[in-house]
């Protein structure tokens, strides 16, 4: 997707090579990228902007009266905030201009524009609006607040942009070693909550992990969609009963490839066509009964889809 100023000057320098005017196609065309663009940017817009109080919500509401902190870089910013009573605000913003350059670098000029607005905006309304405090429970506080965190970090990983951008370091280490973004991320915290444990207490340390946790597995969910999808290859002999059943009863699309078999139960080779499908994980038991059904001894193939774009996704009724 072009980003705006793109599509006009290609709109002008493809007039002014032309010498007449464009097309009412290529009008249209360019008037519908540039719409396109738009929406997006609207879209990315929106989820940042809810990330940023979501995440505001999380810190002020939970995090910071009772003095816990999380893993990345907003666990440092909260570290330093908390162990040098300074501003929340400048920590996050400091903390994380290291990381923005590092991501100019590797992700381009978009990402790093993104960035910037997602943090200064978490940064000005942390020091601006004032959330009341919903709880002083230690474990609802770790609970929730790591929750509201991880969902807002979601979000605007959705928008293309980042709160934390500890993942950033992760990526451009990844690049240069057999280390993996999990194992750095991961050796990254260690450090962190030992150095909370140390100056902070014990207690603060185990509490400050079980928020981690909740933000990551939150954050893990905003990001991979509420749906989970599996991707399910059936190689059967009996592929056009098998696809009709897909269509009809489950009510999805599929795609058939030309494939030819190996050495078989039967011992036989030849041409066949392979099914590829993607149905929820709760339709995997219904699936399963009714390849039952059909072919008993269809070769099926299942894998994780964690998003899915275009195509009949959606399940869609058929009366009978």
């Amino acid at each position: 997707m072009q980003p705006i100023q793109n599509i006009i000057k290609k709109t002008i320098e493809t007039n002014a090579n032309n010498q007449q005017p464009l097309s009412r196609f290529q009008i249209a065309k360019n008037f519908r990228a540039l719409r396109l663009t738009l929406r997006r940017w609207l879209k990315e817009s929106i989820l940042i902007i809810a990330g940023i109080f979501l995440a505001a919500f999380g810190l002020e509401s939970f995090l910071l009266p009772s003095k816990f902190i999380d893993g990345g870089a907003t666990g440092i910013a909260l570290l330093i905030s908390e162990l040098t009573n300074s501003s929340l605000s400048l920590a996050l913003i400091l903390v994380n201009l290291p990381f923005i350059f590092l991501g100019y670098k590797i992700l381009g000029k978009e990402f790093a524009i993104k960035a910037i607005f997602a943090i200064s905006g978490l940064a000005v309304i942390t020091a601006t609006v004032h959330f009341p405090d919903v709880t002083h429970d230690k474990l609802l506080v770790a609970v929730f607040g790591g929750f509201f965190l991880g969902a807002g970090i979601g979000l605007t990983v959705r928008g293309g942009g980042v709160l934390d951008g500890t993942e950033v370091l992760a990526i451009a280490i990844t690049r240069k070693s057999s280390l993996t973004i999990g194992d750095i991320i991961m050796c990254i915290n260690i450090i962190i909550f030992a150095t909370a444990a140390k100056f902070l207490s014990i207690e603060t340390a185990l509490y400050s992990m079980i928020t981690y946790l909740s933000a990551s597995k939150t954050l893990d969910f905003f990001i991979e969609g509420i749906e989970e999808y599996t991707g399910i290859t059936i190689v059967s002999s009996h592929s056009a009963e098998l696809s009709n059943m897909i269509e009809t009863k489950l009510g999805r699309g599929f795609t058939i490839y030309k494939g030819k078999r190996g050495f078989g139960k039967k011992g036989s080779t030849g041409d066949v066509d392979i099914i590829y499908t993607v149905i929820t994980r709760l339709e995997i038991s219904k699936l399963n009964g009714e390849i039952e059904k059909i072919d008993p001894y269809a070769f099926v193939v299942m894998q994780s889809v964690k998003d899915t774009k275009g195509g009949m996704i959606k399940k869609r009724s058929y009366s009978h």
